[in-house]
């Protein structure tokens, strides 16, 4: 027997209440920081204010990255332990709750050190941020498949995590950029940026662990967890459902954090406004508050898979026209930035909300091996901190190919041609390129049909 419920979802399913779903969905506005604030601004911050050269600068965002890669599933398999032995996953949720800690520490980069040193710095505390975030993230995304809930609740619950994770990426977005002096940006700027928001997100992040505890009150499967380890590890990776959904999240995760990354220098280089940065990030993100319950009904009507198909074909036809540049004038680059909003939204939306179908699917399907929530949970968060390195990473190794110039806070290089070309092609060429393998992989995703009509 499995760690998830096998009896007929149509006999266990549950509806959740307005309540305890917005405390659990107040969780994803402290984690929003955390994925937003560093994808947005790291990259900038070490060429720009700290004078790190651009493939160093990548590099520092990188290999704290590759570390998750491990961290996650280790973390989900502790997940599935804590839920065998205690009934839930609170004492890993509180753990991450120091999150907040490290991302300050993240800007609070010491006065005198600038270039290696510099780095060295904000790689360390972006290994001891990652996983304090593998620590909450995990416990905190496997909630969907510990409940007794079916297909189209999955979505609806999600959604709700939606609304509130992309509440908090518009608010840290354009609040950070501010915080931090604007274009006149200082590493005293980065800082108090750096404590403000630590401050938000522990706040948040302490409301979600008790949305969750409410949550499983109403609605928890009483079946334990498997124990996890390499056993579920190996379930999880010979599950072929689960390998194509995870294929094409990480490429959807590397093209979004891509653009993430390369926003301030599109401002900056291309539009030749850095105040710009804030227009961009609110057309990024702003749509996806609005968009969020169309989504959530065009998955009812025609299936989460096909509905995410077409979310990834906008995100790759959005990105082309930011190739283009300048000529296509500001307003249609923006009208182009909020197409890849509209269709981030659903990225967000519909992934996560699978997820806990491949979890069911799985249990439905072995009586033999091991299969845990967590250890799902983990690979997938693995997957998204992948993603998350090397869409920055991409983008400074095209700066790197360009020739780039790094700079010190109030310093303005004269950029080479083909600098400012990889600037460009690399917001608008790279993304769309991504974007394109994750919809050819995401086809070879056969589940939703079988997971819709179980329920």
């Amino acid at each position: 027997m499995t760690g998830l419920d096998r009896r007929p979802l149509a006999a266990t399913d549950a509806t959740l209440a307005r309540g305890p779903l917005a405390g659990f969905a107040a969780g994803s506005l402290g984690m929003g920081v955390w994925v937003t604030v560093p994808g947005l601004l790291l990259l900038y911050f070490l060429t720009d204010v700290l004078a790190v050269g651009p493939w160093l600068a990548g590099l520092a965002l990188l290999l704290p990255k590759i570390a998750d890669v491990l961290l996650h599933p280790w973390v989900g398999h502790r997940a599935d332990v804590e839920q065998t032995r205690r009934g839930d996953r609170r004492r890993l949720l509180l753990l991450g709750c120091a999150l907040p800690v490290a991302f300050a520490a993240l800007f609070a980069v010491p006065g005198g050190l600038t270039g290696g040193p510099a780095a060295g710095w904000v790689a360390v505390c972006f290994v001891a941020g990652n996983l304090l975030f593998a620590a909450y993230q995990v416990p905190y995304l496997a909630t969907p498949a510990d409940l007794r809930i079916g297909y189209d609740e999955r979505t609806r619950l999600m959604a709700f995590r939606m609304v509130v994770l992309t509440l908090g990426i518009l608010l840290s977005g354009l609040l950070a950029p501010l915080l931090t002096g604007g274009d006149a940006a200082t590493r005293g700027g980065y800082q108090r940026m750096g404590m403000i928001l630590a401050v938000g997100m522990l706040a948040a992040m302490l409301v979600g662990v008790a949305g969750i505890a409410r949550l499983r009150g109403r609605a928890a499967d009483p079946t334990p967890a498997g124990h996890g380890g390499w056993p579920a590890l190996r379930t999880a990776l010979r599950d072929r459902q689960f390998r194509w959904l995870v294929a094409a999240y990480l490429a959807m995760s590397t093209a979004t954090h891509l653009v993430l990354a390369g926003v301030p220098y599109y401002a900056e280089y291309e539009l030749r406004s850095p105040g710009l940065t804030t227009v961009l990030v609110a057309a990024f993100v702003a749509p996806a508050l609005l968009v969020t319950p169309a989504w959530l009904v065009l998955a009812r009507r025609v299936g989460k898979q096909r509905a995410l198909l077409g979310a990834q074909g906008a995100f790759a036809i959005g990105s082309l026209v930011l190739a283009v540049g300048r000529p296509a004038g500001l307003p249609v680059l923006i009208g182009a930035v909020a197409v890849l909003g509209v269709a981030f939204a659903g990225m967000q939306l519909l992934p996560f909300s699978m997820l806990p179908d491949v979890i069911r699917a799985a249990a439905t399907d072995r009586t033999t091996e091991t299969t845990g929530a967590g250890t799902y949970t983990g690979v997938w968060t693995a997957t998204e901190a992948t993603g998350a390195a090397l869409g920055p990473y991409a983008y400074a190794l095209c700066l790197a190919i360009g020739g780039f110039v790094a700079s010190t806070a109030g310093e303005s290089p004269t950029q080479p041609d083909a600098a400012l070309a990889a600037v460009r092609y690399g917001f608008g060429l790279l993304p769309a390129v991504a974007m394109l393998a994750a919809l050819l992989l995401q086809r070879r995703y056969t589940l939703d049909a079988r997971a819709r009509a179980a329920s």
